[in-house]
């Protein structure tokens, strides 16, 4: 019986003890949130508004009951390992490095290009993809500075809700936008090697104002969710205002879906389409054939432009998103970020596409004229 007793009271002792540390442990741990979903925040805590309310009246009154980006009465929450990646070198020094390269190296080569398409141009077939391709990446370089002042402020936004709103689409539909504008071109090329009385039977100039508006138009409707969407949070611990870094956590199946479709017939597709294209020129023209060999280097640098800039974004981001959706794991969120940020180089890559496709007629002259196809 004393063994018993004595058995009784240890394991009193130690459910008390356990039970103690269990309420220091949630005690301790009510100050932070665990596991938002991909750089993705939660209301905080101490918000009394939503202290008491279920998740799903959470979600839907969570965007109108909270205070501007701009104001510290409401705010995000964000895990330890997004905290350390938004105040790590390689976002408030690398980035924005990257970033000032491609607009020191895109603006004038994309300016410098659209003035040979407007004044040295041969043919207005070509030069319609070529000018709204030269468009896209010049505007692209036009907004990219709100990005490396956004980085090299800590990621801190001062810009506004609107401008972050237009600077996000802006960087995703110049990628989606160059996808897109050189799977046109590609097919154009493909039609005209490899069935060249097809080629000129078309009405060349009409199909090709009849593509790139079809390209602006669909890479418009893809980008409405980042103009109708909230992109600017206020994160409490870093005392910063992010710009789409830091989302909501109650996207949903919506966002899922969107991202995958986006990487999906954004990029997986055109990419299949682009690769069958010039595989396909290159084996149609003969091996003795001069043309075969400027196409093997247009083939290369666009395998390259689509190695380095689209495939590991897109890859990346389809990854995250399941990992997202079925784990709700967000680990994967700061390699998409900075491939993201190698995404930006197709802006300074373009411009050389523009010359491979070009052919020197004139040696007496420092020009370059484009071929007449």
């Amino acid at each position: 019986m004393k063994v018993l007793l004595v058995l009784i009271l240890l394991s009193v002792d130690v459910f008390c003890r356990k039970d103690k540390s269990k309420h220091k442990l949630q005690t301790n741990t009510s100050e932070y949130v665990i596991n938002p979903k991909s750089f993705r925040g939660l209301v905080s805590t101490n918000d009394s508004l939503f202290n008491n309310v279920k998740e799903s009246t959470k979600r839907a009154t969570m965007d109108v009951s909270r205070n501007s980006a701009g104001s510290h009465g409401s705010g995000l929450k964000v895990n330890n390992s997004t905290m350390l990646f938004l105040r790590s070198p390689i976002s408030t020094k690398l980035i924005p490095v990257i970033y000032t390269v491609v607009v020191l190296i895109g603006l004038p080569a994309n300016a410098i290009i659209l003035w040979m398409l407007f004044y040295r141009v041969r043919s207005v077939c070509t030069a319609i993809f070529y000018t709204s391709l030269a468009i896209s990446d010049l505007l692209f370089c036009l907004m990219l500075p709100f990005k490396i002042v956004y980085h090299l402020n800590g990621n801190h936004w001062i810009f506004g809700e609107a401008m972050c709103r237009a600077t996000t689409s802006f960087f995703y539909g110049n990628m989606y936008c160059s996808i897109l504008l050189l799977t046109c071109i590609s097919i154009s090329r493909y039609i005209a090697i490899v069935h060249p009385f097809v080629y000129r039977s078309l009405p060349k100039r009409n199909l090709a104002i009849l593509m790139c508006a079809l390209v602006w138009v669909t890479v418009l409707m893809y980008m409405i969710p980042f103009f109708t969407t909230k992109q600017t949070y206020y994160l409490k611990q870093l005392d910063i205002n992010s710009c789409h870094d830091v989302l909501d956590s109650a996207g949903g199946t919506f966002q899922f879906y969107y991202f995958l479709l986006l990487a999906v017939f954004g990029f997986l597709v055109p990419f299949s389409i682009v690769t069958f294209c010039y595989f396909s020129i290159i084996r149609a023209l003969g091996t003795h054939d001069q043309k075969r060999f400027w196409y093997l280097k247009v083939t290369i640098l666009l395998l390259a432009i689509f190695s380095i800039c689209f495939t590991p974004s897109n890859i990346i981001l389809i990854i995250h998103q399941v990992r997202l959706h079925y784990s709700n794991t967000d680990y994967t969120y700061s390699w998409y970020l900075m491939a993201l940020c190698m995404s930006s180089l197709n802006s300074c890559l373009d411009p050389f596409l523009y010359f491979l496709m070009s052919k020197v007629t004139n040696p007496t002259k420092n020009y370059v004229t484009i071929i007449r196809l």
